[in-house]
């Protein structure tokens, strides 16, 4: 069975991290991990979480083609490593890349068959509440965050699927049985098709 790319983007404070978390490697799925110029957060692993590097470091990488995509978020840079993605989908996994809107799009362009689904608390006044509770960025953040986040918005209609993250769980189950879905797809299943025929 042909692998796919899965591409899971929402607003800051949608609860991305939280579902992609929550996604079972049992249904075949393979989570990449971002590269990113930004500090780590007190919670977060370097190489479980994201690859954190110096915008040097990101400057070469992006300069010898080592990443699919990369994009401009608040101020920091964030890209996804080619090599993983390209040996993950070849295994027959579903790779999981939790990207923003401009980095999706550009993958997009490159593999015509990315799946994109965009995730989107039911509010913008949730949104807010969780970016404030959060409790890991000043006021002024918080207010680019927002701002970002009806610019995103807008771009709802570039994407496959929309879902929205009001429980966690429904939304985890929502994006299994897309994916699920997906993989039932005739052009992911050439092989076994051909058997069929004989071929």
């Amino acid at each position: 069975m042909k692998g796919m790319l899965v591409i899971i983007s929402g607003p800051s404070g949608s609860g991305k991290g939280t579902v992609v978390q929550k996604l079972d490697p049992e249904r075949n799925y393979a989570l990449s991990i971002s590269v990113t110029t930004r500090l780590p957060r007190e919670s977060e692993v370097e190489g479980r979480d994201y690859f954190f590097r110096t915008p040097e470091r990101f400057a070469r990488m992006r300069e010898e083609n080592e990443l699919l995509e990369h994009a401009v978020y608040c101020g920091h840079y964030y890209g996804t490593p080619r090599y993983y993605v390209e040996e993950q989908i070849e295994k027959g996994k579903a790779v999981v890349l939790e990207i923003e809107v401009n980095g999706a799009l550009q993958v997009r362009e490159k593999f015509q068959e990315t799946v994109l689904i965009f995730l989107m608390p039911p509010t913008l006044e949730e949104l807010s509440r969780r970016l404030i509770q959060r409790n890991t960025e000043e006021a002024g953040v918080i207010e680019d965050r927002l701002r970002r986040a009806r610019e995103e918005i807008k771009l709802v209609e570039k994407y496959d699927y929309l879902v929205i993250n009001d429980k966690v769980d429904d939304a985890v189950n929502c994006i299994n049985t897309i994916v699920e879905a997906e993989f039932l797809k005739p052009p992911r299943n050439r092989d076994a098709i051909l058997h069929f025929k004989g071929q």
